[in-house]
């Protein structure tokens, strides 16, 4: 189960993308659900994000974050309603508590805490997407040379953690085969047998140290200034989704500037749509977001794109 969650190449177009590209890629994606108040925005934004994670085969892994967004969801819209008060269109009349004073729910509180929600569904649709299309190797690689040191201390911790599932996982099967039922008996049997488990997988990771202590060695880490070689080359589809980011962004900011994608909750909610330019703004954005969509069906079903990117 925790496999699904990490990076697994399976050789898919949107795997293919230099880590830079899909770098700028994700932060434009990042800033704007930040920046974007608008329900209809961050729907779009959370839609897209489905469509990606869709194309790196995710579903699965997104499943998980699907259900834990939507029970924050839940407990935001709980929370935010019981501390703000500011809404004016009250839909229950609470008792007086002391120090607090009449426990009055609007519903502008209670569509803020459901908006408040969804944009922290699009927040973790976006980390789940970077656990599904960047090759965590590739991305530290894209900052070893600047800060080598720090690089291998980051490689070596986000190795552990699926290591270790890895390792606990293959050392449980063992025991099992050896006829070891973890969930025959008492619980205190039941802790023993599992403490074995634990005792078994230091061991293991102990050795893994050990080896990766020698491998370093083995590379003279250490015995001087390191050389950076990377085969990661900048190619015509990063280019393209660089610039759409880019464009994206600035038709974003430009929107801003401009009232799209703004939306007050309180005294009153604003409609969804004040005017024409709301949607507009919208369409052009998804559009240049979309490059990587698009590339991707290009790859797909057209040779003279695939050729060329």
């Amino acid at each position: 189960m925790f496999d699904k969650l990490f990076y697994q190449d399976k050789g898919l177009f949107l795997q293919s993308f230099h880590p830079a590209a899909v770098l700028a890629y994700l932060f434009v994606l990042l800033l704007l659900s930040l920046l974007y108040d608008n329900p209809i925005y961050l729907l779009s934004l959370l839609l897209l994000l489905v469509l990606l994670i869709k194309g790196v085969d995710g579903m699965e892994a997104w499943e998980g974050f699907f259900k834990a967004g939507v029970f924050l969801m839940l407990v935001v819209m709980i929370v935010n309603p019981l501390v703000i008060r500011a809404g004016a269109t009250i839909i229950w009349h609470g008792p007086v508590l002391p120090f607090l004073g009449r426990l009055d729910i609007s519903m502008e509180a209670v569509y803020f805490g459901a908006v408040s929600g969804l944009r922290l569904l699009v927040i973790m649709s976006i980390f789940c997407l970077y656990n599904l299309m960047v090759n965590p190797d590739n991305m530290l690689n894209l900052f070893s040379g600047a800060a080598g040191k720090s690089v291998l201390l980051v490689a070596l911790a986000t190795r552990m953690f699926p290591t270790m599932v890895r390792d606990l996982k293959r050392i449980k099967e063992v025991l099992q085969f050896r006829g070891v039922d973890f969930d025959e008996g008492g619980l205190w049997e039941r802790v023993k047998k599992y403490s074995g488990l634990y005792n078994v997988m230091l061991l293991s990771s102990l050795e893994d140290s050990m080896e990766i202590a020698e491998s370093m060695q083995a590379r003279a880490y250490g015995s001087g200034r390191r050389s950076v070689y990377s085969r990661n080359l900048l190619r015509p589809r990063d280019y393209l989704s660089i610039g759409g980011s880019l464009l994206a962004l600035s038709a974003a900011t430009w929107g801003l500037l401009n009232g799209c994608g703004r939306y007050s909750f309180y005294p009153v909610a604003d409609v969804l749509i004040s005017d024409s330019s709301t949607p507009a703004a919208l369409v052009v954005v998804l559009f240049y977001l979309s490059v990587p969509l698009i590339l991707s069906e290009g790859w797909k079903y057209c040779r003279f794109i695939k050729s060329k990117i």
